[in-house]
């Protein structure tokens, strides 16, 4: 006949055992809601490292100087101008400068960057002359049309001075062609009152 054991007895004695070996110390700590918190040491936080540094593939130290003008959301910024001066060159740069200028000249590394992607022979340069082509282009037609408006006020000016001589003219001649008219009304009425003379005397 076999000897069955009881579980009951068996969980309580591996259950006597296992509290047996784990620390006094611990215990108390777990068994406490303070104690179980206060043993932990608090996380760090931890900081998404720059966009220049994550594609460096580096670390990203607190006070990165390019973590500032490359963030984390903005990878193609850095991406644009590390394939045209490179990552030491721009490093170099700006450690060279003043903080003050920093965003400055990220700004125009980024746009010559740009500039030498799309036109690798001229970069900037070719925006420019292209630019300086266009506004000569511009003040030659503001000139054209200046020059149009000034005649057209020139004519306007000697269109007026010929109205006005016509009105003066005419102004003067009015009194002698009144007198005129009048010379041969009278004229007219003398003929008219001295009648048929006769044919016999």
């Amino acid at each position: 006949m076999e000897c069955r054991e009881n579980p009951s007895i068996t969980t309580t004695g591996a259950t006597a055992a296992v509290a047996a070996a784990i620390p006094t110390s611990l215990l108390s700590h777990i068994s406490s809601p303070a104690g179980s918190f206060a043993s932990f040491p608090p996380r760090a936080v931890l900081v998404s490292p720059c966009a220049a540094c994550k594609i460096l593939r580096r670390r990203c130290v607190d006070k990165c100087v390019l973590a500032p003008y490359f963030p984390p959301s903005e990878p193609l910024k850095f991406t644009i101008a590390h394939r045209v001066f490179g990552a030491s060159n721009i490093i170099k740069l700006l450690q060279e400068l003043p903080e003050a200028q920093r965003a400055d000249a990220v700004n125009s590394m980024v746009y010559e960057a740009n500039a030498r992607l799309r036109d690798p022979v001229y970069g900037c340069a070719g925006a420019i002359c292209q630019l300086q082509k266009q506004i000569s282009e511009l003040q030659a037609e503001l000139a054209k049309s200046q020059a149009e408006i000034l005649n057209m006020q020139y004519q306007n000016a000697n269109l007026v001075e010929f109205v006005c001589q016509e009105m003066l003219q005419n102004q003067e001649n009015s009194p002698q062609d009144q007198q005129d008219e009048n010379s041969r009304f009278l004229f007219d009425e003398n003929f008219f009152s001295m009648g048929p003379e006769p044919l016999w005397t």
